[in-house]
């Protein structure tokens, strides 16, 4: 029976190929629907309403082991720190990358948004040889935008800045691309894209509400 093909994290932005040391023995894919309860006085079961879908999110475990290993490599910081890179904003967008998620025939189109260490052996002088990484993916989608006879139709979007939002995150769920961040600072007179306070409403160009 052939191996299954190893695991791999693909950076989509620079083609930059991650692979897991060990595949993982099982992942966890959570899928849903955001759905929102109508208050009605007097009845005791309120009547439900779909608000939206729910991104997925994948979830598993990636083990890394380099007791066999010698000299600096036998540090198992250094492989575990290409998966937690991943969690890093990228310059060009200000945003951690879209990343591509690869296993057998599984594909799986997302960004890394949480990475949890443990570290459970270590060598005579205390170097970390072995260690298990908790990880959890949540899916990314590029939105759409109708058009009606070439013109956008209804008075234009707008968008109230919430703590950690991004240019580049707004642009990627806005506009569909996250490279497009420059489009809303341009809009917004924005000079700083990291000093974003909360509260501030901005307007995005080409879409309408």
């Amino acid at each position: 029976m052939a191996a299954l093909a190893k695991a791999v994290l693909i950076d989509t932005g620079s083609g930059e190929h991650v692979p897991v040391m060990y595949n993982p023995e099982e992942y966890r894919l959570e899928q849903g629907n955001e759905i929102a309860e109508i208050p009605i006085p007097g009845r005791a079961t309120p009547p439900v309403q779909y608000v939206r879908g729910r991104s997925r999110t994948l979830s598993m475990e990636l083990f890394f082991d380099t007791y066999e290993r010698g000299g600096t490599d036998r540090d198992v910081r250094g492989p575990v720190r290409r998966i937690l890179d991943l969690l890093a904003q990228r310059p060009s967008t200000h945003a951690p990358p879209v990343l591509l998620f690869v296993m057998g025939s599984m594909s799986f189109r997302c960004v890394l948004v949480q990475a949890d260490q443990r570290y459970t052996m270590f060598a005579e002088d205390g170097t970390p040889v072995r260690a298990a990484l908790s990880v959890r993916l949540q899916e990314y989608a590029t939105a759409e935008v109708t058009v009606e006879q070439g013109l956008f139709v209804g008075p234009p979007a707008v968008h109230t800045l919430a703590g950690g939002d991004t240019l580049a995150g707004l642009a990627a769920t806005y506009l569909g691309d996250p490279a497009r961040w420059r489009e809303l600072a341009t809009e917004n007179g924005i000079v700083d894209p990291i000093a974003l306070p909360s509260g501030t409403t901005l307007r995005i160009p080409g879409v309408t509400r």
